[in-house]
């Protein structure tokens, strides 16, 4: 079935996050293989949208040191015409701010009988989130229920992970959750040799000295410190090696002056943000070990990536980046701590060929494309919008 899918997001290049590099992926191959995505998200200045699909752009406010995004306006009526306009056969949204409201808003110039169906995807922990941008309490529960009436509003609530899931229902969701895996787009297998090599050499970087890997937005929430703080009980230790920092944000400066105040900086590389999908899987592929052990994120797209790469990750046990990853075999689980971390990454590094091994494991066992996921999330459209038309002709409402 040929459908118009409409994805809604706060985020979308050039902005690099994971949701971004969700709904960038599921606009490409919904493209190729099934029917006509429609990108609608905040507009960006002086960006010039060159894609093989329609990107609606709508009015947006700069809220630049406040929150790391533009925050976007859905209540102009002459944008919900032009969406309206579009025909969409359902409407998927990835965040619930601004993006949620603006599904409800295209749904009200309906009738409630024509009304879209509307996916939810609960990518974030955004309990986290408002904790950190809306610390007044009364405030604070004020959007907590702006979020979850938007999440509510949805006709299907899908989760990246159980623990997603988990902490969705924590937030107050008490409706169904249906599990939707996040892929990489990353091809299975390392880059070229040489590139490697090329990487390393660049850095001065010898052959067998150990390199790891962090990818991610520079947010102390994502465990940046328990990194850090791991990285100098193994350079203590004896340790000769290498780590990359890829990412950027608002603490990058304060993360970085940190790893001096500790004494690693020499042994760290704080990169920055790197747009180049190429040189991003260069650096997995020359690392050892990708150093992820984030408790804030639902998924973890980039465990996958690195797993496309024969790289496996160091993640939190119970963490929701370590469903479906086991200990010793496909990455290393440790505890929420610098000592269990730094101790796992030791064992490893001095433990012959480990690292290969582990790699190749991971990346047998964790990679998951998403060509893999859309396909998944694309026959789920199907089903949604039939039981749509399906209860529509019969006068019944879809729950």
């Amino acid at each position: 079935m040929k459908l118009k899918v409409g994805l809604i997001n706060d985020s979308f290049p050039p902005t690099i996050d994971g949701v971004a590099n969700t709904v960038f992926n599921y606009a490409e191959i919904i493209n190729k293989k099934y029917g006509t995505p429609i990108v609608i998200t905040p507009r960006y200045p002086h960006i010039i949208d060159n894609y093989p699909y329609e990107v609606y752009r709508f009015s947006s406010i700069d809220f630049k040191g406040k929150m790391p995004y533009r925050v976007g306006n859905p209540f102009f009526p002459k944008t919900l015409e032009e969406l309206k306009r579009r025909n969409m056969d359902i409407m998927h949204v990835h965040c619930p701010f601004s993006s949620g409201v603006m599904a409800r808003q295209i749904n009200n110039t309906y009738r409630k009988k024509n009304r879209l169906p509307v996916v939810f995807t609960y990518h974030t922990k955004f309990d986290v989130d408002l904790d950190k941008y809306v610390p007044n309490p009364k405030m604070n529960k004020v959007a907590r229920k702006f979020v979850l009436s938007n999440i509510n509003a949805a006709d299907e609530v899908w989760s990246v992970s159980e623990g997603g899931a988990q902490n969705l229902r924590e937030f107050g969701y008490k409706g169904d959750i249906r599990i939707m895996p996040n892929g990489t787009d990353f091809t299975k297998g390392s880059v070229e040799p040489e590139k490697v090599k090329r990487l390393k050499n660049m850095f001065g970087i010898a052959d067998g000295q150990p390199v790891f890997l962090f990818v991610g937005r520079m947010m102390w929430y994502k465990n940046l410190k328990l990194i850090l703080d791991s990285l100098k009980i193994v350079s203590d230790a004896g340790i000769n090696f290498k780590a990359f920092f890829l990412g950027d944000g608002v603490d990058r400066p304060a993360i970085c002056h940190y790893a001096k105040q500790i004494g690693v900086k020499d042994k760290t590389l704080f990169i920055g943000a790197v747009y180049d999908r190429e040189a991003v899987r260069t650096f997995f592929s020359a690392a050892d070990l990708m150093l992820f052990p984030s408790t804030y994120d639902t998924s973890g797209l980039v465990v996958k990536e690195a797993a496309a790469c024969d790289c496996a990750s160091l993640l939190v046990r119970g963490s929701c980046a370590a469903e479906g990853v086991e200990d010793g075999v496909s990455g290393i689980l440790a505890e929420e701590n610098p000592v269990s971390c730094a101790n796992a990454i030791i064992e490893a590094a001095r433990t012959k060929g480990f690292f290969e091994t582990l790699g190749k494991c991971a990346g047998d066992k964790v990679y998951f494309s998403w060509e893999q996921a859309v396909d998944l999330a694309y026959k789920r459209y199907e089903e949604i919008v039939e039981r749509f038309k399906r209860d529509k002709k019969n006068n019944q409402p879809y729950f």
